[in-house]
């Protein structure tokens, strides 16, 4: 029987993915150099960390089909683990695979073997070692090498304003990729799926209000779809370097307004605008705070609102939010989130699927973007704007068909920073999609600096495990005991045998002489 398997392999995770072993669970008194299985549904940290304590050959994490069939707290429970199992460093290696009616029997077949280790005699457990079928696991891949040529690619596009060639400009950003424990498993629906779902339908609104000379805001808009976000945002951190310090001319040197930054987006009755420094009276962004508050209040009471202050610590190895890149560049930026923290596991696992997003909350979520966003830009409070116009209706609506169907989209596939290359399906749709609605599309690429790498990612992401049933190394022995002494007791009798004949014979001799 073969299986997919997805194994860690990032710097500070498993890069040893070679494996040949026999299988046992938990249950199990001893794993040492055994391939240890564990179910999602009965997974814990302890079990996890005695298979590691006793030197286990490798942990298989099964996961269900469906991720919304698993109780919630079990979700929770391994969400906030996950930091833990990425952030140990460890030889063993650790792979997830998703259930299907083969892979639980040889589970249940292995788990029986295994708890009846620990409950029988020390006969009962030689005869049943002896007799009983296991399964030998073994995987067919190469060693895991690191990849040293990767590119990280991001996307921007813009809508140029009317009115001059010295127009502020509103920078809207998302990073696009997903993170998790296992790569191939890490889909990143809320985190960054919602994000992007929301830039791309904001690109598609405002680029039908630039359409029309007196619907021309005097803002120009720029959208940046920026990779390797959960590599502490570092498509980010090169595109600011490429615009600021080596070119004369673009648009974030030119008077930027303010850096709106989309994350987790897709579910909550609460929004959070995070600041490295609260925003002063007077300025563009201070108008946008105010215009979020007046907008929520006005026609989303059910939405707890509210501003989180948090200065940027530099000592730390990664920077909280995406908008942090462009405040230490001294660019006024916020992130808007219904995270109220950055530390929630919700940002980092594989458990972020597409059932956990409220398409309803999604919608309601980009409305009051778009409208406090618009209020801003068109300066419609001072113009006397009541606070509950409602700016996006009728035709001009926000579709929540379309961000269903860009979301069921983004949360189908994988989207971790090692699996999209500037030539995958998913970045060409993407870009393709920003081109349908913005202006000077274009992708940018970064590259790990190979004297000191800001991040190190490896191949073998997957692996192809075979299990196949086998009778237990002891088996081989007691059979070979078995037969030994079968032989020593045929050698003795042949022996015994030779000497009666002989004996015969000699009496036989005997007789006849007589």
């Amino acid at each position: 029987m073969t299986y997919k398997t997805s194994c860690c392999a990032f710097l500070t995770g498993t890069r040893s993915a070679v494996l040949n072993t026999e299988a046992r669970t938990v249950e199990a008194d001893v794993l040492s150099r055994r391939c240890v299985m564990m179910r999602l549904v009965d997974f814990s940290y302890e079990q996890y960390q005695k298979a590691l304590r006793q030197s286990a050959g490798a942990v298989v994490i099964i996961l269900p089909r469906s991720i919304s069939s698993v109780p919630q707290d079990v979700v929770r429970q391994f969400m906030e683990i996950e930091p833990e199992m990425l952030a140990m460093e460890t030889i063993v290696p650790v792979y997830f695979a998703v259930e299907d009616e083969e892979l639980l029997s040889i589970y249940e077949q292995t788990r029986a073997a295994s708890a009846s280790q620990g409950s029988a005699s020390a006969a009962e457990v030689l005869l049943h070692t002896a007799t009983a079928n296991g399964f030998q696991m073994v995987t067919s891949g190469a060693q895991s090498k690191a990849i040293n040529d990767w590119l990280i690619p991001s996307v921007e596009g813009r809508l140029t304003g009317l009115g001059g060639e010295d127009l502020p400009t509103v920078v809207i950003v998302a990073h696009y990729d997903s993170f998790g424990v296992a790569p191939w498993l890490s889909h990143g629906a809320d985190s960054n799926g919602s994000g992007i779902s929301v830039l791309l339908e904001l690109a598609r609104l405002f680029s039908r209000l630039y359409t029309y000379r007196r619907t021309h805001a005097g803002y120009n808009l720029l959208f940046f779809a920026s990779g390797g976000g959960k590599f502490n945002y570092q498509g980010t951190k090169r595109w600011l370097e490429d615009n600021l310090d080596h070119t004369d001319s673009s648009l974030l040197q030119d008077n930027v307004a303010f850096v709106l930054c989309l994350d987790t987006l897709g579910r909550g009755n609460s929004l959070h605008l995070h600041v490295s420094k609260p925003p002063k009276e007077g300025t563009l962004q201070h108008a946008f705070l105010r215009e979020l508050e007046m907008v929520v209040g006005s026609q989303f009471p059910e939405v707890k609102f509210s501003m989180v202050h948090k200065k940027i610590n530099l000592a730390e190895d990664m920077l909280a939010w995406e908008h942090e890149r462009f405040a230490i560049r001294r660019l006024p930026a916020f992130t808007i989130s219904h995270l109220e923290s950055h530390r929630d596991s919700l940002r980092n696992s594989i458990m972020d699927r597409r059932a956990r997003i409220d398409t309803k909350a999604l919608t309601r979520n980009t409305r009051i973007i778009a409208e406090a966003l618009t209020r801003v830009i068109y300066n419609l409070t001072d113009k006397g704007a009541p606070a509950d116009l409602q700016i996006f209706t009728d035709q001009m609506q926000i579709q929540q068909e379309q961000l269903e169907s860009v979301m069921d989209w983004l949360s189908s596939q994988p989207r971790a920073a090692q699996l999209i290359d500037k030539d995958s399906t998913f970045l060409n749709t993407l870009e393709y999609y920003m081109g349908r609605y913005l202006k000077d599309v274009k992708q940018h690429h970064v590259k790990a600096d190979k004297r000191d790498p800001e991040f190190v990612f490896y191949d073998q992401l997957k692996q192809v495990m075979n299990a196949y049933r086998v009778k237990p190394a002891i088996f081989d022995l007691l059979l070979a005991v078995c037969i030994a002494a079968y032989l020593g007791v045929a050698y003795v009798a042949v022996q015994h045998f030779g000497l009666l004949y002989k004996m015969i014979q000699r009496l036989s001799l005997k007789t006849k002489q007589q």
